[in-house]
């Protein structure tokens, strides 16, 4: 079956910007005949024209976990022919997962009847891969930072109170816990409380200390 659907500038709308490949397909719902593009071929793991589409094939390589839900949005899609889209997961001809994201949208014949379904796929897999990746390495620098907060904030309490840094953490634990203040945060304005008042020149003094940790949120 030949496509007919034209190349729209939609396609390179969907593509979000980057390296997201982008397939077509096209359904005749009277025929229940199947065209891929070579893009959705290989979206599925096939070389174009390895093999032939059909519905079940289609379903077949929906994650089990989805498949139901993808059944549900194109029966709807058939009967009501109003545009869709679902973002769900395959296993490829390879076994390997893919998410991807299927747009389209029913056309009527003259009787008003939903003959075919028509659209894009949108395989986001390296899109969402870069995403958690970069989302990984932001929380990764974020509890470092935080973790340093904590060493200084420990350094702090237990040079003013003479504590080990065991039991500097505890204090900072239970106040964190008394006051509500999570202890990445209780520490780094501990941190900045003391860079704030150290041009006074006065020293490192324990009452100062504990004034700050009875009220941390009062030293922003």
């Amino acid at each position: 079956m030949t496509s007919p659907l034209p190349h729209h500038h939609a396609a390179d709308a969907l593509a979000l910007g980057d390296s997201t490949l982008t397939g077509r397909y096209h359904v005749d719902l009277l025929t229940h005949e199947w065209w891929w593009s070579d893009e959705t071929f290989r979206i599925h793991g096939f070389e174009p024209g390895e093999v032939v589409p059909t519905t079940a094939m289609v379903l077949a390589h929906r994650h089990p976990e989805d498949r139901d839900r993808v059944q549900h949005v194109l029966d709807d899609a058939r009967r009501t022919g109003d545009p869709f889209a679902t973002v769900h997961r395959i296993i490829d001809a390879h076994g390997v997962n893919h998410v991807v994201s299927i747009v389209g949208e029913g056309r009527r014949d003259e009787h008003g009847e939903t003959v075919e379904l028509v659209g894009y796929v949108l395989d986001l897999t390296s899109s969402i891969q870069r995403l958690a990746s970069k989302e990984a390495d932001i929380e990764i620098r974020a509890a470092a930072h935080g973790r340093r907060h904590i060493e200084q904030a420990k350094a702090v309490v237990g040079l003013a109170l003479e504590l080990d840094d065991d039991v500097a953490f505890d204090v900072l634990r239970r106040r964190s816990n008394d006051t509500n203040v999570p202890v990445r945060l209780l520490s780094k304005r501990l941190v900045q409380h003391v860079h704030a008042t150290a041009t006074d020149g006065r020293p490192l003094e324990a009452a100062r200390v504990l004034a700050f940790l009875k009220a941390p949120s009062q030293a922003d």
